[in-house]
């Protein structure tokens, strides 16, 4: 499955006007699905019980009013004019926020950093940098200095993070049962209650049974729900404005938000929480960056499901005007105010667009899911790769019946859209403001643009959320618990997984062995040296793990080529498969060690353990044809351990060494002019042949001791992996014993294994088991 050309060709800078109108179509149906789907259950969540819908009439303008200007500025404003600029490198979301924070401010969370990360392709720094004794550099010295701050940083992040995926399980229950909700108008009250919660739930479940399989295959009907979505709620608008109140269009003056306030005062503050549902799947605007151009986002925002949902609401307000007597009956909703002739066919199209926005939410939790184990904030779970074309589309099967889970027990814990609405307004608005707190350091550090802008920012957005927040916080009992309770089990699993991760590889800082034992033991390593190649998995990017001094104490035996491998992420969204891997010397050349370090970027698709062998011999054969016929290391440079050499994978470098394998038939290389080949002996089993370029030449050692390579990958590969259980050392506080003892131990065993999470074949895995006393 090659997907890295896929990958490279998504975010697209410069667009023709046909490929950027494209773009714009295809994204209603990915990123819009949820944001169109809000005026089911707004009116209706507002108006649950909080104020009442009066003959006077202003309390219907004034939530017209707060909703209009609500979309204007969080929406429009805030995220089109100004998030959307802060991508990474074409990524948008919380943690492409904060990987641009990580590079530019060095307060990155993953400890195995390089220098060499720094020259990547997609490693920028944009904006001049700043002089001793700006504010900004001071901003920027402090943040380096404290790791409190950092703490804070990478806390904020994560809590932004759970509540997205608090939004991915309370988003597909409220949509789906608000889709639902208009069997009320078409069946006697005594039947709609026992018939809404099983159609909803049987809908929910169908929804996640389809995830194995992808939306690839129906993908293509998402944009067409959705702009059919938008078309018809337009039209009923327009229908309703004209028919009942065409004088609504006034109530979008902002008076009448301060009419309302004052009238409902405390019961209208309240409201605001049911308000601000209006604006749910806005940051899927910034979070599904990566899949289209800023251009294209803009554009389908802008010019079609900006004024279709102000249509929508200003119908929902105009019929609303002119019926007061509906709550007597029936609760305010969407379907009261649409023609009793449509009102089927309008169910069939909200119910479809409901699941299409559902969708999206589903599969950006699985994104984000896979961004935080990238980072070493989540622990390892299987990924399915339910596309070999499409980038994006990922499975997670125990994310995947999480939520569903979840989901339905919210829909039938709750039952009405009052409670689902208070727990997904704390989870969105919680979500924003998260954004615009790293934004504004986004502004100062990586824009370089003046600190009053950033306090600007911080504080007219801010203060807009902040108002909203409070409104769905105080409705802590009545659903939003919710969320928080969501949020705060999975920031623990979240934070307990990054700790022990982090106080592992301090543990392998510290006991790694000394580069001087193993000179002392000469070219053969004091031990017996089989044919094979052996994969030493590590997480150290330099040095030598104490598993392996420790597998060679207790069998003094291995194979005649050791590669000590490093699968690492780096704060960049993707790595450019040319600059994929780092790879050097591990002691003299007679010794057979090589040290490679395999770089991916928190959105890059990890090859299966197929490609991940071929590449890795590949890039090894390379090293050793580019590395020159004279390398003499001496004593300094051996202790270093330093020099890298950047390798891109197989099918990047075109000229550079490729590897071929086959039952022994030598016969299809053998025409080939341009290019001559290094063959090994002999074998009955399956043959393996370096195809190398005709120049330079290759000077006799290099020419052994890629025969030897060969020699090597014929006989096999083996992965060693360390087993580590890890324990608190002796006189370390109860909340660390607690942490590592019990809650580190308890998700190691109960998620996936190091082998399963890097592709790696059990057949071929020999894991070493040591205790780590952190």
């Amino acid at each position: 499955m090659d997907l890295e050309g896929e990958i490279r060709s998504q975010p697209i800078k410069k667009d023709s006007w046909k490929t950027l109108l494209t773009l714009a179509y295809q994204s209603l149906g990915v990123v819009y699905g949820d944001l169109s789907t809000s005026p089911l259950y707004v009116y209706k969540s507002t108006f649950a019980e909080d104020i009442t819908h009066s003959d006077t009439n202003e309390e219907i303008y004034g939530v017209l009013s707060f909703v209009f200007w609500t979309l204007t500025l969080v929406p429009l404003l805030k995220y089109v004019f100004i998030v959307l600029r802060a991508d990474d490198n074409g990524e948008g979301g919380t943690f492409a926020l904060y990987s641009l924070l990580c590079r530019h401010a060095r307060v990155s969370a993953l400890p195995n950093c390089q220098l060499a990360d720094e020259e990547l392709s997609e490693y920028t720094k944009d904006g001049a940098e700043s002089h001793d004794g700006n504010i900004v550099w001071r901003l920027k010295s402090t943040l380096e200095k404290h790791k409190v701050l950092q703490r804070l940083l990478l806390v904020l992040a994560l809590i932004g993070t759970c509540m997205v995926i608090g939004d991915g399980v309370l988003t597909p229950a409220i949509s789906v049962f608000s889709a639902v909700s208009g069997l009320e108008l078409s069946m006697s009250k005594e039947h709609h209650r026992y018939v809404e919660v099983p159609v909803a739930c049987i809908i929910l479940v169908f929804l996640f049974a389809l995830q194995h399989y992808g939306t690839h295959r129906v993908g293509f009907l998402f944009a067409p729900v959705v702009i059919t979505w938008l078309l018809c709620m337009s039209a009923i608008g327009v229908y309703n404005i004209f028919h009942w109140n065409p004088h609504v269009y006034q109530a979008l003056s902002p008076y009448y938000m301060y009419k309302f306030l004052k009238k409902t005062q405390r019961g209208g503050w309240m409201s605001l929480g049911g308000i601000l549902l209006c604006i749910t799947g806005s940051e899927a605007m910034f979070a599904d960056l990566g899949h289209f151009s800023q251009l294209s986002i803009k554009i389908a925002f802008t010019c079609m499901v900006y004024p279709s949902l102000i249509l929508a609401y200003m119908g929902q307000a105009a019929y609303l005007s002119k019926h007061h007597a509906i709550e007597s009956h029936y609760r305010i909703g969407f379907y009261v105010s649409v023609p009793e002739k449509i009102r089927w066919p309008v169910l069939g199209i909200a119910i479809l667009a409901a699941v299409v926005g559902s969708q999206a939410i589903i599969t950006g939790t699985f994104s984000i899911i896979k961004q935080c184990s990238a980072l070493g904030c989540f622990p390892r779970v299987k990924i399915v790769h339910t596309s070999s074309k499409i980038h994006g589309q990922i499975y997670i099967p125990e994310i995947n019946w999480t939520l569903m889970l979840l989901c339905l027990a919210v829909t039938i814990g709750f039952r009405d859209t009052k409670r689902m609405g208070n727990a997904a307004g704390l989870a969105v608005i919680t979500v924003m403001l998260v954004t615009t707190c790293l934004m504004s350091l986004v502004i100062v550090l990586c824009w370089h643009r003046s600190i009053f802008l950033a306090i600007c920012f911080i504080f007219f957005f801010g203060s807009i959320e902040a108002l909203y927040f409070s409104a769905s916080l105080i409705k802590f009992r009545e659903g939003a618990w919710v969320p928080i309770a969501l949020s705060f089990i999975f920031l623990i699993v979240m934070y307990v997984w990054h700790y022990g991760t982090l106080k592992k590889y301090e543990f392998d800082v510290q006991n790694k062995v000394s580069i001087n034992w193993l000179l002392s033991l000469g070219p053969s390593l004091g031990i017996v040296r089989v044919k094979g190649i052996g994969l030493i998995h590590t997480e150290l990017v330099s040095g030598i793990p104490a598993i392996f001094s420790h597998f060679v104490t207790n069998l003094p035996a291995f194979h005649q080529v050791v590669v000590f491998l490093c699968i690492k992420s780096v704060p960049v969204p993707h790595v450019r498969p040319g600059e994929r891997f780092l790879v050097g010397r591990v002691g003299p050349r007679e010794y057979r060690l090589y040290r490679c370090i395999a770089r991916y970027g928190y959105r890059d698709v990890q090859k299966d353990e197929n490609e991940l062998e071929t590449d890795l011999v590949c890039s090894i054969a390379e090293f050793i044809r580019s590395e020159g016929p004279a390398y003499d290391v001496g004593t300094e440079d051996v202790v270093n351990d330093e020099k890298m050499t950047v390798v891109g994978t197989s099918s990047s470098n075109v000229e550079g060494i490729r590897v071929c394998e086959d039952d022994g038939n030598v016969g299809e290389m053998a025409g080939t002019s341009e290019l001559r080949e290094i063959n090994s002996p002999k074998r009955v089993r399956k043959r393996v042949r370096f195809v190398v370029p005709k120049s330079p030449q290759i000077d006799v050692d290099a020419r052994e001791e890629l025969r030897e390579l060969m020699d090597a990958r014929e006989a096999g590969m083996a992965f060693i992996m360390g087993h580590s259980y890890m324990r608190a050392k002796k006189g370390s506080s109860l909340t660390k014993k607690v942490v590592i003892n019990l809650g580190y131990d308890f998700l190691r065993r109960n998620f996936r294994e190091p082998t399963f999470a890097l592709n790696i074949p059990y057949a071929s895995t020999l894991e070493v088991g040591m205790v780590y006393h952190v």
